[in-house]
C-alpha cells in the first residue's frame, strides 16, 4: 500500500466513518501501533466533521482528505473550499454538545495547524514511534 494517500470524498456527514475505515486499513498494513491508530482515527474524524460543519464543499461537492507516513510521523490533512473564520480551539466541559473538534485535535495530535492559502486545510501530525 502507498505510504501517501490523497482522496476526494463526499462533503457529507457519513464521510468520517468511511475515511476512518480506509485510514485504519492503511495504518494496519503499515504496522502502526494500536494507540497511534486509535488516536489517528479520532483526529481524522474530528477534522472531517469540522469541515462538514463549518466549511464548504469544492465545486464537485467533495473535500480532499490525505494521510502519509513520513519517517516516524503520520501526517493527516483535510481540505475544504471554505474560508476559515475562527479556527481556534475552545475550552469545553463534559456537557458541551459542540465546539470540541479543534480542542480534541489539539489534545490528541502531537502537532496541528491550519493553512488558509486555498480554502481551509487543517493538518495534524502524530508521532508513530515512541508510543
Amino acid at each position: 500500500m502507498d505510504a501517501h494517500v490523497v482522496i476526494n470524498m463526499p462533503f457529507e456527514a457519513s464521510t468520517p466513518a468511511i475515511a476512518r475505515t480506509r485510514l485504519a486499513g492503511f495504518l494496519t498494513v503499515n504496522q502502526a501501533p494500536p494507540q497511534v491508530i486509535d488516536d489517528a482515527l479520532i483526529v481524522l474524524s474530528e477534522m472531517i466533521a469540522n469541515a462538514v460543519s463549518h466549511g464548504s464543499p469544492d465545486p464537485e461537492g467533495t473535500m480532499e482528505i490525505s494521510w502519509a507516513i513520513n519517517g516516524d510521523l503520520l501526517e493527516l490533512s483535510v481540505k475544504d473550499a471554505g474560508e476559515g473564520a475562527s479556527l481556534k480551539p475552545i475550552d469545553f466541559d463534559e456537557d458541551s454538545l459542540s465546539g470540541r473538534g479543534l480542542s480534541i485535535i489539539r489534545r490528541v495530535a502531537d502537532r496541528w495547524w491550519v493553512d488558509l492559502e486555498q480554502g481551509t486545510r487543517v493538518n495534524a501530525e502524530l508521532v508513530i514511534s515512541h508510543r
